[in-house]
């Protein structure tokens, strides 16, 4: 784990300053310096590209953690990257030439709710293939346990570069259409930063293209994890696809906003992964699966007890830190936020259960894990958002994460004889249920920046005793 907590601990505050930056931008800039539509738009416009960017880069950036150490000779390596970069424009280009043809059809398909999205159809296709080239450079880098520049870019970059275009809205340099146009640029400009530095980490010594001899066996890989990496995103950014289709695109906003607060608490296993993928995909390569059973035992265990303490510190202090926001239509997220913090933390408890189901010859379940939640996501979002609005849209993710999260451990216990779990982990969850239902009903101070300060200062303490005392986690 040496190299695991040293490349996520830079990780980590890569993330924290990105979510700092970020949370600034969406709690404050966004809501008070663009309109709630032009809002959410840009949250549509940019959860439609990461639902595209899985199936139009083919997977590759999967492919890549997944391949890379099966080849020991450096020309077959050169032979394998330089494949994963050409191989998607048999996707890009029939799609862009498709979209092209029939560019009126798709933009009045998705805009009959709001009409405000049909002039920016064409910013979704650039987009995705930017953030889907992106990962494939960013997982260049990662096979070479380089990860914390590109983390740095991922995180940092375009969200500083939104805050600066926010300002620019604010002192009216630009108007809210330019900078939808602007915020695309962004990240096709990230993406090429990040090309030139993963050719400066590693730069094959010939680019004649040759298709690698497994060339069938990475297809069949890239098709089960494009499909089950599409779905996956689905999970995620379905809710604020399908909201605009049956509520004002105004209240993506909100909800995204309640998202946004939520996802904090994935920040440590966001950090865990850039290092820790790989290298369980080289001990399963190696068949140390002795190994692989630790790294899966400490990676929950560890996210569950950092992750523990985001989600108190989030959920204890949210309805002051809407207060602070100070626009009172976006309380309608506060529940999303306690809803989507609990299928946060059901998503810490997998550990590096993913990691183990790509990176195995039981890979194909991983693609029948996503598609069916992929599935149960979507109907259940159709029932819900239209009888609770964004909360039904909350919820759907909670029923869908909780299920199919029991289902995969079981199922890696069931294959590899591994499990993530002891008595720890319960004691770990009694301890976070304990201290949320004390401090979720005090309230010291009126001045509500006061008031999460000193009930945070309490909650940090009290957590760390607690977790020190029982000695729930070593790395701690």
């Amino acid at each position: 784990m040496g190299v695991v907590l040293n490349q996520t601990y830079k990780n980590t505050l890569i993330i924290f300053l990105g979510f700092f930056i970020g949370g600034i931008n969406v709690l404050f800039l966004f809501t008070h310096f663009l309109s709630d539509d032009y809002y959410g738009l840009v949250t549509f416009l940019l959860s439609t590209a990461n639902l595209l960017m899985p199936l139009l880069v083919l997977g590759m950036q999967n492919t890549i953690v997944k391949f890379f150490y099966s080849y020991e000779k450096e020309k077959d390596r050169d032979q394998f990257l330089l494949s994963t970069l050409v191989m998607p424009l048999f996707i890009i280009l029939p799609i862009g030439f498709f979209g092209t043809v029939f560019y009126d059809k798709i933009a009045d398909w998705i805009s009959q709710e709001n009409a405000i999205i049909k002039d920016y159809t064409a910013l979704i296709f650039v987009v995705a293939v930017s953030m889907g080239y992106f990962e494939v450079f960013y997982s260049w880098c990662r096979v070479h346990l380089k990860s914390v520049y590109g983390n740095f870019i991922r995180e940092i970059f375009a969200r500083l570069a939104v805050m600066i275009l926010l300002f620019f809205v604010y002192f009216k340099w630009m108007d809210e259409k330019q900078f939808i146009y602007t915020v695309a640029i962004v990240y096709v400009a990230r993406m090429l930063i990040m090309m030139f530095y993963a050719f400066k980490v590693y730069k094959p010594e010939s680019f004649k293209l040759i298709w690698p001899e497994n060339f069938k066996e990475i297809l069949s890989f890239s098709f089960y994890i494009i499909l089950a990496g599409s779905a996956g995103t689905i999970l995620l950014e379905i809710d604020k696809f399908m909201i605009p289709q049956m509520e004002q695109i105004a209240k993506v906003a909100y909800y995204s906003v309640g998202v946004y607060i939520a996802s904090v608490i994935g920040i440590p296993a966001r950090a865990m992964q850039q290092i820790i993928n790989p290298i369980t995909a080289k001990e399963i390569q190696n068949n140390n699966l002795a190994e692989v059973n630790n790294l899966y035992k400490k990676s929950t265990s560890t996210l569950l007890v950092f992750g523990g303490l985001l989600f108190l510190l989030i959920n204890c202090n949210v309805e002051d830190l809407y207060q602070i926001i100070n626009k009172p239509q976006f309380s309608a997220g506060i529940l999303v936020v306690l809803i989507v913090s609990m299928a946060e933390m059901i998503k810490l408890a997998l550990g590096t259960n993913g990691a183990i189901l790509t990176n195995s010859s039981y890979y194909k379940s991983f693609f029948y894990f996503s598609i069916s939640m992929a599935v149960s996501v979507i109907l259940l979002n159709k029932i819900l958002i239209e009888m609770l609005g964004i909360n039904g849209a909350a919820i759907s993710t909670l029923i869908v994460v909780a299920v199919f999260s029991v289902m995969r451990i079981i199922y890696v216990q069931n294959k590899m004889k591994m499990q993530p779990f002891d008595k720890k982990i319960f004691i770990l969850i009694i301890v976070i249920g304990l201290v949320y239902f004390i401090f979720e009903r005090i309230d010291v101070f009126e001045n509500p920046i006061l008031n999460i300060g000193v009930k945070s200062a309490f909650i940090i303490l009290i957590y760390s005793v607690l977790i020190l005392k029982l000695k729930l986690s070593d790395e701690f």
